[in-house]
């Protein structure tokens, strides 16, 4: 990693941190998530980065991948808990931070299991240190708190403008993680915690999609192509919420999810289902990214 490369992590990671913080302060039962991700949205681009992937927010026994959208009518119930994912990028270059909201008491427990092994687990990585190890620390915490990890879900390596970068850091001890951490390299780190099952299944609802195929595709309608061409030129293989390519077609919706089923169902795109808690269970998340470097480790997404 050159010293530009780890400017750019560090400048994205600057912005997601304060953006997140931001969304802590404005998030409020009854509103509107479609208002939460689009000021989210917005704060990225107003302190000079780029969403790296449409802002999440999941709530209650979700988990994941639930975006706004387009004139979404969803509101955040009372006494709900709600999980905030923060993309940003420069340059391509990520920031993935995550934190959890709870306007209901009886799950600050849970929330402050699932900070307190995120923390833990940022003292364990380092140059060399075996995914492993990250694993078992979340592991432990949890359980030694009443609660498990969400098994199926991992922490990533990220690489420029792609957020799953081919790496996976567990949640628990998974005796097959045994890959260590490199130099050079840039990590997210995010436990969830829950007190349902343990694991999460596929909603059949999706909000976020990203480009599968990169070379040339024949066969494309005309429609086809012109938003292929937006996402390509837009978000290269970055996450995207149709809310980004309402210009496209000159804001007829119906048309614009038309083809961008027809994208998905030729798997020209790729789909992101909302994952949900098996058991129903309430969820938890807490993330950072991390770089590390030869002798030491640099949380980006640290607010300063």
């Amino acid at each position: 990693m050159d010293e530009e490369e780890l400017k750019c992590y560090v400048k994205a990671g600057e912005i997601a941190a304060r953006v997140r913080e931001y969304a802590t302060r404005i998030v409020r039962p009854g509103m509107k998530i479609i208002e939460l991700v689009e000021n989210v949205e917005n704060k990225i681009r107003e302190l000079g980065g780029q969403p790296a992937f449409p802002c999440n927010v999941s709530i209650n026994y979700e988990a994941a991948h639930r975006t706004a959208l387009i004139n979404d009518e969803l509101s955040i119930p009372d006494d709900s808990v709600v999980k905030i994912d923060v993309g940003v990028h420069i340059n391509g270059y990520i920031a993935d931070t995550a934190v959890t909201v709870s306007f209901n008491p009886k799950y600050e427990d849970l929330l402050n299991a699932v900070e307190l092994a995120l923390s833990k687990a940022l003292n364990v990585v380092g140059n060399g240190v075996r995914f492993i190890e990250i694993g078992k620390i979340v592991e432990e915490t949890l359980k030694s708190h009443g609660f498990k990890p969400i098994k199926n879900l991992s922490g990533h390596s990220l690489d420029r403008f792609i957020i799953h970068a081919g790496e996976s850091i567990p949640n628990h001890k998974d005796i097959l993680s045994m890959k260590k951490f490199k130099a050079g390299k840039a990590y997210a780190i995010e436990p969830f915690g829950t007190d349902g099952k343990g694991y999460v299944e596929e909603h059949n609802l999706i909000t976020i999609y990203a480009l599968w195929k990169t070379g040339r595709i024949k066969g494309l309608s005309a429609n086809e192509k012109k938003l292929l061409d937006a996402i390509r030129s837009r978000f290269k293989t970055l996450p995207f919420s149709e809310r980004w390519l309402m210009d496209v077609f000159n804001n007829d919706i119906a048309l614009l999810r038309n083809t961008l089923e027809r994208l998905w169902k030729r798997r020209i795109i790729w789909g992101y289902p909302i994952l949900v808690e098996a058991g129903r269970g309430m969820v938890a998340q807490f993330e950072h990214t991390v770089v590390v470097l030869e002798k030491e480790v640099i949380v980006t997404t640290k607010l300063k």
